[in-house]
């Protein structure tokens, strides 16, 4: 493989990732996120300041921009689960979370890393899909949802057969997500954190 043609993938895959999809839906809506509800420019504060209608926006564009860094790994390497796939879908979750054209200020990963993960493993992808939403519905939070479907992801993959470095992949990628989710797992620990 090229590098610079693996570089120009990579970097491409940050750069798809800072779209800011909350940021512009949100603003259609005549709300800046940044500044209303929780402040975090993702589906869950858009869901809250202005429906569903408006959050499944922001989800599916979210979902995309990990979809495309997904293709991108995939088409530069020839394989549709491998390691430049993973490297370009951690670097658009590093752009969304932290957009250097946003202050490095930006959402929580987890519908980016759901979107790469419908293009490596869909099937998998599929029942935490929908998981995520009976959760979701029982608990009331979003992050509760979110922070059960990354942590049970890797397992999942594990259990389906994938290799260790995938694995390994898999985690590194959960635990950025889980670090995003902090001031959330703090809020839910005081019973502070707020309903969909």
């Amino acid at each position: 493989m090229n590098p610079f043609v693996i570089g120009v993938g990579i970097i491409a895959s940050y750069f798809f990732g800072t779209f800011p999809s909350a940021l512009i839906v949100a603003k259609r809506g005549g709300i800046d996120v940044t500044s209303a509800g929780s402040g975090n420019p993702g589906t869950s504060n858009v869901v809250r300041l202005l429906g569903w209608k408006y959050g499944a926006v922001v989800f599916a564009l979210d979902m995309a921009k990990g979809a495309i860094a997904a293709v991108i790994g995939w088409q530069i390497d020839g394989t549709r689960v491998s390691v430049l796939a993973y490297v370009c879908v951690v670097a658009a979750i590093i752009g969304h979370t932290y957009p250097v054209t946003r202050k490095f200020k930006g959402g929580k990963g987890v519908a980016t890393g759901g979107g790469a993960m419908f293009v490596l493993h869909p099937a998998i992808s599929l029942v935490l899909f929908t998981s995520w939403f009976i959760i979701r519905r029982l608990t009331k939070k979003s992050s509760v949802a979110s922070l059960v479907i990354s942590i049970a992801l890797p397992i999942a993959v594990a259990v389906d057969g994938a290799e260790a470095w995938e694995i390994t992949a898999l985690v590194v990628m959960v635990i950025l997500i889980v670090f995003r989710h902090i001031g959330n797992i703090q809020r839910l620990r005081s019973k502070q954190e707020p309903s969909v």
